[in-house]
């Protein structure tokens, strides 16, 4: 194949990927915005105390700047491995949230 056909081939491969990457940052973005709600939440009917509080959005703060310098680092993307990192560091991150909401300390 000539450089020709070998870069029309990258070039479909590469608007066909787009999709993929544009939906994987958005239900990251969907994440942290119902994350965000379930936090606050749990504020407003006493679930959380403050402490419980700090210490989730400090944990959401950290993967926020952790997901910026992985773009900034990437011209503005994220590579598979580093989604995949994000969205364990998320997983873990709503099972905290779960896990104080539902604890016997209130406010």
């Amino acid at each position: 194949m000539n450089w020709t056909g070998r870069l029309t081939v990258m070039a479909l491969f590469g608007a066909l990927a787009l999709p993929a990457v544009a939906q994987s940052n958005h239900e990251i973005n969907q994440r942290k915005v119902k994350q965000q709600d379930r936090i606050a939440q749990g504020v407003r009917s006493g679930q959380l105390t403050p402490r419980e509080t700090r210490h989730l959005e400090a944990r959401e703060a950290h993967i926020n700047h952790q997901e910026a310098r992985m773009k900034a680092a990437n011209g503005g993307h994220l590579t598979p491995a580093e989604r995949a990192r994000i969205n364990r560091e998320q997983n873990r991150t709503s099972r905290a949230i779960y896990r104080q909401k539902h604890d016997a300390q209130h406010r």
